[in-house]
């Protein structure tokens, strides 16, 4: 997308100083800035329209084919075929850890599939959580096409399907959501009432994200997509804790920060090191940290409380 605003705004200067110079030597001076102010308008327009239509390609980018398998890593794991309350059939792996207590419910981001979350699936294994990650529709084996309702739904089913089948109390689930996962494991929380929430390099809003980007646009105005992160934290009464590296080039850190301050107590906020898709894997024993220290504080809860026991200060 960077490289293609380049190139388009190349060709629009050309274009200027093209009609531009032609229209001023036969002396037309305001046919001149009339023209361009055309052009700018015309151009203006033809971005709003672009992004209007483009959003979903943007926000969801999935893949068919699974790179690996949980064996290729040494993980046995359970394939599982989920059916959604609006009839699609949603894919996904259940990976057992030996004496699980917690089970960890993993929302995706937004590109690729379950297959490229393997580093973090052995990490959880290692730490002792049981977890299921499911593809959304769309991506990977899972039937239909990315929606932002049909992906609630499919998390929705995840969480009825470890509840129902495999009989895991909803106080020993943590909901977990990586990126656009952080917004949908957010929204989802409202309705299950889990253990814990854990977003990872999460954004307020699509709306706060489309601002970010594009400012010089009236984002509100066209946006299709709500993912409204920041009203669902302020609603959970679960303990939340924020991830979020100071140096992620694509959800700003600061929408990390705002999560962590609209939360309820209990809340805790760590710092994670290095890019948006490479700092989790490139700092791993920081990551580890991270995530066990989330674990120590939630055995640090009584059992069925959410009110207390949680340091909620911040790590810097």
């Amino acid at each position: 997308m960077d490289f293609l605003r380049i190139v388009l705004w190349i060709l629009i200067a050309l274009s200027l100083v093209f009609i531009g110079w032609r229209r001023y030597k036969r002396g037309q001076l305001m046919a001149v800035v009339w023209s361009i102010l055309g052009i700018l308008l015309a151009v203006y327009a033809g971005l709003c329209v672009m992004l209007f239509v483009m959003q979903s390609r943007i926000l969801y980018q999935p893949y068919r084919e699974y790179a690996y398998m949980p064996k290729d890593v040494g993980l046995d794991y359970e394939a599982v075929t989920l059916e959604t309350s609006d009839g699609h059939s949603i894919t996904g792996w259940y990976i057992p850890a030996e004496g699980g207590q917690w089970t960890v419910l993993f929302c995706h981001g937004n590109a690729g599939n379950i297959s490229h979350r393997l580093d973090t699936l052995e990490l959880f294994y290692e730490l002792g959580l049981n977890c299921l990650i499911v593809d959304y529709r769309g991506y990977g084996q899972s039937s239909g096409k990315p929606t932002e309702q049909g992906t609630l739904l499919d998390i929705k089913a995840g969480w009825n399907w470890l509840v129902g089948k495999k009989n895991q109390s909803p106080d020993r689930i943590i909901l977990f959501g990586r990126s656009l996962g952080g917004s949908v494991a957010a929204i989802v929380a409202k309705e299950v009432d889990p253990a814990a929430v854990v977003l990872e390099s999460s954004f307020t809003s699509f709306v706060d994200v489309g601002r970010h980007y594009y400012p010089f646009l009236p984002v509100r105005w066209f946006a299709r997509f709500d993912y409204n992160t920041l009203d669902a934290v302020k609603q959970l009464q679960c303990p939340v804790f924020v991830v979020h590296s100071p140096e992620d080039e694509i959800v700003p850190y600061q929408f990390g920060r705002q999560l962590y301050e609209a939360a309820n107590e209990p809340k805790l906020f760590r710092e994670l090191k290095g890019g948006h898709n490479e700092g989790f894997y490139e700092n791993a024993q920081l990551y580890r940290k991270i995530w066990q220290d989330m674990i120590d504080r939630l055995l640090k809860l009584p059992d069925n409380s959410h009110n207390d026991g949680l340091d909620a200060a911040p790590s810097r």
